[in-house]
This record gives structure tokens, sequence and C-alpha cells, in this order.
């Protein structure tokens, strides 16, 4: 089944590399690993890949001292203030010398490594490359798995992509070569199963430019999602700050039975928390059901705190990691561990003291919790199964299922596609087939491959389901449905993703995703109908015999071992060859080199106007649209063109229109061009978790392109409130949340104060003058910041990469 895919994928990068003068990847390279013919297939370095333990427990040594041997620490604590840059300077700081320090001291911090995935590292490299390093201070690597478009199948969408994006893809392995940046091409899969598979582990911590880097958590590190600028701190061996999180505690209990999987723990969670119940918090997991729990589990319960907020999920040390840990053959990293977890409280890195504290704890008893659906149009709305039908009934949701989707970073382990193998037998013993398109997307080529090995994949086929490439696809907005759903349509899909905002998947805002399990998704599939409980109801065959399905089982871990999958899916070498050009051309529209943006004036900011005001959820989806626009990400002024593009005029009601100062309508973008054009400078307002979703600098990136200088909103997700701040664009809150009603579009505001604070470290308060455009009224708002000494040095500079910059300079 992949020989056509492979051949026509790799000739297509084969091509590229001679064109451009750079060796074919799959002829003779340089590696970092080493491809063997043993039953494991290629042998990675290890080293490379391990954690330091030894520097890791001596910081740790350090943290005690400082704090008293006395002090007990939670998990995310011990791994955190064990990659601290300095312990005192960050733990005694503006912390009742050491007391109170979750959610006031700003940590600086020292990560082990960075991931990429190749939409977001475009800007990133872009950004790198300014600071003239020869290669990067940590280990890194970039995976190819947003830019390829789910429709037909693999066979024909992953060459199709890489001839569509063979510029892009050029770019990255050209930067990836010369500053030895392990580059994971187009199918090799997504980069959180592939993390999950080859660099996750015990006590590591990581920055990763997607938002779901979490899922790395699954496997014990502290995984955190962020933007390229932030990765780029990392990069350049510059501490990376963080506010302190305060640690959410969920204690585990009992153990998962029948339909109930890892999904339904996150899902009920995400229901519990809200979007942004979880943000300021590490969700730390903890209590005896934890060893119950797989690894790949844990991965899919860590990868989802995303969608509450939460800085990062993270779960203890289990003996569930080991045979994962050996099954990816990383056996000496697993020994290790263990004798780490064994040790005494005060040596132990990877578990958390007896008696440490959270900030809250939520009880979740495993023997009870039952399946969930969530959704639609955010991922917070959780139902109980047994009460989804209802839902359907009054919310007046669509009866019928239009597709369901299986995989994702999410859910796409070796035990996910097992499971779902699982019912799909039970299914076919019937006589029965999926009565809508079934979509399958392995998460990497190893899991891929062993599937297909296992005869999981003709399972799947052999019912009509349509295998799609290792990548992200449909998850993200690569999804191009042949199913005749068009635009427009009411219809509702059922799908093991982790993210459902609206139009995010297809494009389409009127299909409504309901994230579940693989299990239920599968089972969704065969009835066709959004009332259906498979654990209750049953189908009807040709033949008009009733069948019910059992709980699904499967194995969580191949039986086999897992396959390694085709070689030129592996990585390419992670040793830098300063000589190799990096490829941009000159008259591209998909990557443009970056211009460093202006610093910030020696004055507060006056004359700004109101480009728009935003009512109701505003997502990083709505300020930087996906989908078709993904192509330009490596071109700032081309992706511009999708500013706030589905942001909804909270006066009007209407999206994606803007009304000037002389009452003439355009769309929101053209106007911030058109104002920068004539030197008029703006803010956005806006209402609660400004920024949610994805860890997209885009969209802080592209309104400080466009002219934005301040975004006033009631409350900020956290990676784009740090986004914002790294881009130099002021992010405040409204003291008094009903000021926000006091604003309408093109009135003129001033800072007052906001000068002051940057040049004093952050010390002090900002206000807003407001003169109203129809009135000429002059109103004082009163704003809260969340600005630290080092975020006002980067708006001072103009941006955080400016910084960096002037650092590498001198």
């Amino acid at each position: 089944m992949r020989a056509g895919l492979l051949n026509s994928s790799r000739s297509a990068l084969r091509s590229s590399h001679h064109a451009n003068g750079l060796r074919p990847r799959c002829v003779a390279r340089s590696l970092a690993t080493v491809i063997t013919k043993s039953s494991h297939g290629y042998q990675p370095d290890i080293q490379s890949r391990t954690p330091p333990y030894p520097k890791l427990l001596k910081r740790l040594h350090e943290v005690r001292r400082v704090l008293g041997p006395e002090r007990q620490l939670t998990l995310a604590e011990k791994i955190l203030y064990s990659h601290l840059d300095n312990v005192e300077e960050s733990l005694l700081s503006s912390t009742d010398n050491g007391l109170n320090i979750r959610g006031r001291a700003n940590l600086k911090l020292k990560p082990d490594r960075v991931a990429m995935q190749d939409a977001s590292a475009q800007m990133a490299l872009l950004q790198f490359m300014t600071c003239n390093l020869p290669s990067t201070a940590v280990p890194a690597s970039i995976h190819c798995d947003h830019m390829i478009v789910g429709e037909r199948g693999a066979d024909v969408d992953l060459p199709e992509s890489i001839k569509g994006n063979k510029e892009v893809f050029d770019f990255l392995e050209s930067a990836a070569k010369k500053y030895g940046i392990e580059f994971w091409p187009p199918g090799a899969g997504i980069i959180h199963q592939t993390v999950l598979e080859n660099y996750s582990a015990p006590g590591l911590m990581m920055l990763g430019t997607d938002s779901h880097t979490p899922n790395a958590g699954g496997l014990g590190a502290i995984a955190i999602g962020v933007g390229g600028a932030d990765a780029v701190d990392a990069l350049v061996d510059a501490p990376w700050e963080l506010k302190a999180p305060k640690v959410l505690g969920v204690r585990l209990e009992g153990e998962l039975n029948g339909w109930a999987s890892p999904k339904d723990v996150i899902l009920y969670l995400a229901g519990k928390l809200t979007v942004r119940g979880g943000t300021g918090f590490i969700i730390e997991y903890h209590g005896p059901g934890v060893d119950s729990l797989s690894c790949t589990g844990m991965a899919t319960i860590a990868n989802m705190g995303a969608e509450a907020g939460a800085t990062t999920s993270l779960f203890p040390f289990s003996e569930r990691h080991v045979p994962y840990l050996e099954s990816t053959g990383r056996s000496s990293i697993a020994l290790q561990a263990q004798t780490i977890a064994s040790a005494t409280p005060l040596q132990n890195l990877l578990r958390a003291d007896k008696d440490a504290q959270y900030d809250e704890v939520i009880t979740i008893d495993l023997s009870t919790l039952e399946p969930h659906v969530n959704g639609p149009h955010t991922p917070d709305l959780s139902t109980p199964l047994s009460k989804f039908a209802e839902a359907v009934k009054t919310n007046q949701w669509p009866t019928k299922v239009s597709a369901g989707l299986i995989g994702s970073c999410t859910n796409s382990s070796y035990q996910d596609m097992a499971r779902a193998e699982n019912l799909v037998k039970q299914a076919s013993s019937a006589g029965l087939t999926p009565t809508v398109p079934f979509y399958v997307t392995p998460g990497s080529e190893q899991i891929r491959a062993t599937l297909e090995r296992d005869e999981t994949l003709n399972t799947f086929v052999d019912v009509g389901g349509v295998v799609l490439a290792n990548a992200c696809g449909p998850c993200i907005g690569q999804w191009k449905r042949t199913d005749g759903v068009e635009k427009g349509d009411d219809n509702a899909i059922f799908t093991s993703f982790n993210r459902n905002f609206r139009g995010r998947n297809d494009g389409n805002p009127d299909t409504m995703n309901f994230l579940a399990s693989p299990e239920i998704v599968t089972a969704m599939s065969y009835a066709g109908s959004t009332t259906f409980n498979p654990m209750t109801d049953a189908l009807t065959n040709a033949k008009g015999e009733e069948f019910r399905f059992s709980p699904p089982t499967g194995a969580e871990l191949p039986p086999s071992g897992f396959e390694i999958g085709k070689p030129e899916f592996l990585p390419s070498s992670g040793a830098p060859i300063p000589s190799t050009p990096v490829i941009v051309s000159p008259t591209s529209d998909r990557l443009a080199l970056l211009d460093p943006f202006p610093p910030f004036p020696h004055n507060d900011l006056s004359g700004l106007r109101v480009l728009y005001k935003v009512t109701g959820k505003c997502t990083t989806d709505t300020i930087s649209a996906a989908g078709p626009w993904l192509k330009y990400k490596g071109h700032l002024p081309n992706i511009s063109a999708n500013t706030l593009i589905t942001a909804i005029n909270a006066a009007t009601g209407e999206v994606n229109i803007a009304y000037d100062i002389d009452g003439s309508t355009s769309g929101i973008p053209e106007l911030a061009q058109k104002w920068k054009d004539q030197g008029l400078e703006w803010l956005v307002v806006a209402e609660h978790n400004y920024g949610e979703g994805s860890a997209r600098e885009h969209a802080a990136l592209q309104p400080r392109y466009l002219g934005g200088r301040v975004i006033l909103a009631k409350s900020f997700a956290r990676i784009h409130e740090t986004n914002l701040k790294k881009q130099g664009v002021v992010p405040l809150t409204f003291e008094n949340e009903a000021d926000y009603d006091l604003i309408t579009a093109c009135d003129e505001v001033s800072t007052i104060g906001l000068f002051d604070v940057l040049t004093n470290r952050g010390q002090g308060s900002v206000s807003l003058k407001l003169t109203r455009r129809a009135t000429g009224e002059e109103v004082v708002i009163k704003t809260r910041h969340t600005m630290s000494e080092d975020q006002c040095g980067f708006v001072l500079a103009g941006s955080a990469l400016n910084v960096l910059a002037r650092m590498q300079r001198s």
C-alpha cells in the first residue's frame, strides 16, 4: 500500500535537493542516528535524548538548600526548579523570601530541548537566524506534520502535499542541517506522538512551538507550549521566563473499566474546569489510579490539559512508563528513572513529596467514570454519554453523523487503534460496516508500520476506512471533504481530536465537532446517529438481526514490538553543517526574512484608535486562521491579510466588518493596513480568554506588523499573552470589566503611566484615557498588567528578538 506513496514522495524531495545543490537525504548523509538491521530498526543517540539527571539532581539539592529541607514540593515544582538558571534569584525575589513562590515568582529557566512543528518552525527559525549563531544551544527537532492535507488517503495526499509545500520543506531542512536540528520529514508523524516515542522522558523540561506540547507530560516531562520567540530563548541559551504556576492536583482513584478510556478523564475534567479554569496552573496527576493507566493514556490526558488553559500537565514516574521506554528503545533511560524514583524523598526528582500541598485538588474516581462527549464548538461543553441523546434533542443538534475521524496527536497510539479495531471486528462479524465516511490517522510512521504489520490497518480499510497520512490533517483544518458536505451545511462529526472550535476542521462554521474517545467515535460511525449509545443500544444488520457492541479491548503495546517503518522517514542528523545555505528566495510568497520592529517611543502612547471591539470567543484561530493560510506561515506580510477575519463586531454582530472614522467599511486587516499606511497605531478590545487555543505566535506578530500596540481584554490565555509581550504588544486587562461597555470602534485612546511602568521594570499601573468619537467625552479606564522586568525590556526594545539580537552582538 505504501510503496507508491514512498517512491513518489521521496522522489519529490530528492528532486528538490538536487535542484538546490543539497545531497539527497536517503542517498548519503551524516547521521546522529545510525540505521541498523536490528529487529528494532535504527539506533538513536540515546545520550543526547537522556535528561541531564546528574545536573538536575545537583540543582534539586540547591533548591532544597535555599528553601529548606523540610519544604514539601510537588512534582511540578521539583522539575521546574531543577531547571532554574539561578535558584536564589528566581525563588527568593518578590516571594517573601521563598514563602510564596507560586503565582508570584518569575522563574528563569533553562529547558533541555526544543521541538517545533513545520508551520510554527518557519517563523521560529526566521527569528533564530537573526541572532547569527552557528548552531542551537540545546538539542532541537523539526516535525513536518501540519502542512499535509487529509483528503483521499496517504498514498495520494502525502506526495501532493510535499509537492505543494516544497519551498517550505526545503527551507526547513536546509536550516535544520545548517544549525544542527533533527529534521523529521513529512510523513514521519505528528510532532507530539513522535516526541513521546523519541524525546520525552521523566524529569525532562522541553519547550514546543505547539499548544499540545504537554502531551509529553504523560511520560513525566515538563513540556510547555510556547510561541516561536520563546523557543528562540532556549535555542540561543537565554533563560526562558515563566510566572511560577500554581499547581492543581488531580487525584485519581480506582481503575477505568468497560467503555471508559483515558480520553474520558480529560473530557470530564475540561468540563469541570472550563477553557480558562486551568490558566496559571500546572495540572499534576497523582494518587493510586495513576498506575492503572498506560503511558500513552497518560499522554492523551496531558495533551488536552491545553483545552483548560493549563500551563502544562504532568504525571509522576510510573512503572507503566518502563515498558513504553523499553519498547521505544530507551531502556537506559527507564533504568535511570527507576533508580531516581526509588530514592529517598530529598533526592526523588520524579515523584512529589509525600505531604506536598496543592493549590486546589480535584478527585476523580476512575471506576465510576463513564464516557463523555464534548462540544460542539468548544472543548469544555462536556456531556456524559448516558445523557448525550437527550442533549442532542434539547439543543436541536443534528441527529445524523456525517463523518467519524480517529487518530490525531491526542489519540493515535497503538492501544487507541487496537481498541477501535476490536470494535470494527465485532461489527464485521455481524455483517455491519460504517454508515458514514470513516477516517484513520496514525500518529507516526512507527505506529503506522506496526499497525500495518499487525493487520490493523487492513481491518479498517476492509470496511471502507480511509487511512490518512501520519500528520495532523483534519484536526487542524487540513481536511478537504469529499463527502458532499458544503460550507453552510449543518452537520455533525465525531472525532478523537482535542480541539473543536467553530470552522476549525473543514472551514465550515456549521460543522459541529463532537470530541470523544476513538472507541466512541468508531461506534458512532457505525450507527450514523448522534443519539446512539453503544453501551446500551443495538444496531440492526441486513438480516434484521440485532447487534450490540461489547466493551472494547486492546493491547497496551504491540506484542511483537514496534516496527520502525520506512528509513526514508527517519530524522536527519543533529550535527550542524555550517556551510549549508539556508534556502529563502527573495521573490517567494511563502517565506520572507524578518525586519526588526521599531523600539517603543520615549513617552506614553497617544492617538491610538480602537480598530475593532470583539465580542464572544476570540481564539488564535480567530486572530490568525489556519487551513489555507498555513502556506503563509513563513511570510508575515502575506499571512497578515487574515488578521481577525472571523472576529465578531461587538456593535453590529457582523464578522470581519470594520468601520473607519468616516463610516466606510472594510475587512479588519484592510482597515489595519490602511491605518498603518496613514501612520495611525491602534488597539483591539476583547472579552475573556483572548487568544485561547493554539500556540500561534502569528496571532501576536500580525497585529504588531499591522500597527497594533495594545490589546485590552477582560482576560488572556497564557501563551498568547506571553506572545504579545515578546512581539512588543502590550496586553492589558480591565480593572473593572464593566468598562468594556464604554468603548466603541474608532474611539481614541492614550496611555497613562505605561512608559513609567516599562522604564520602572514593571512597577506601577497603567490607565487609558478614552476620548469617545461620537461625543468627544473623555473617560479614564483603569487597567492591570502582568509585565515582568524582562518583558518590559522586550516592549521597550520593540520585541524580544531585538533584545536577543543585541545580546548576541555584544
